[in-house]
């Protein structure tokens, strides 16, 4: 109301949910806890205004809306027309960034009438844009898959992360930060897996089992007749004695 803007359908939805959200989350090193990724979403009560207000106390002092160039190229190509810190925009501050820089809610078109359509982008500290996404669903995806970690939002930048940052990517999320590697060789970061081989079946020679030599039916014969007589025979040397 103190701005007549209404927030985007997801952002509101978001915000029934939870006011706000934060977490972080450590890596071990030396056995002692580091804090290194940090996903942070403003509060309402937090969601302040930027370029509306004097940077210093002093009158006369600079505004952010004075900083604004019209020579800048805006919305050639397929880039899209960037935000302004004067009354054509109203700019909204989503996360801090741990002072690496602003995320922020656009709406770009804040003359006569504020219009509803809105964009996330994000502030570096040189104070330059770089679009993120269209929507709020889309950038806490972005937030997300990106696991918070330092200066994550660089990567959507001209000049990427820095190489403390880029050590991190390479660890924790190797694809993101290896993009154009990827679109060379598509299949660097692909297990190759080869069914035929892991499948196998190892083609192993029966063991026969030898058999008993089967003695011919004469023979059997004759050495039951055999055995046959030394049992009477024996059996008469012990009735005669």
């Amino acid at each position: 109301q103190k701005n007549s803007c209404v927030l985007p359908e997801d952002l509101k939805n978001f915000y029934l949910m939870t006011d706000g959200f934060q977490m972080t989350w450590s890596v071990k090193t030396d056995d002692t806890p580091m804090p290194l990724g940090s996903m942070v979403i403003n509060s309402v009560s937090k969601l302040c205004r930027l370029g509306g207000s004097s940077m210093y106390t002093l009158p006369n002092a600079p505004t952010l809306a004075d900083l604004e160039d019209d020579t800048d190229e805006e919305g050639n190509g397929d880039k899209p027309e960037k935000p302004h810190f004067d009354s054509r925009s109203l700019i909204f501050e989503l996360d801090p960034c741990n002072g690496n820089g602003k995320v922020c809610l656009v709406y770009k078109h804040a003359e006569p009438v504020v219009s509803p359509d809105t964009e996330i982008w994000f502030l570096d500290r040189a104070l330059y844009w770089h679009f993120l996404t269209k929507t709020f669903t889309a950038y806490y995806r972005l937030l997300i898959t990106h696991l918070g970690l330092p200066q994550w939002q660089y990567a959507f930048t001209s000049y990427g992360v820095s190489p403390q940052a880029k050590q991190w990517f390479n660890m924790y999320k190797p694809i993101t930060i290896n993009t154009a590697l990827l679109s060379e060789e598509a299949d660097s970061f692909v297990n190759k897996l080869d069914p035929n081989k892991v499948f196998k079946s190892k083609n192993k020679t029966p063991v026969l089992k030898k058999k008993p030599p089967s003695q011919p039916p004469g023979s059997q014969k004759s050495h039951t007749t055999m055995t046959s007589a030394k049992t009477s025979s024996l059996a008469g040397n012990s009735s005669r004695k």
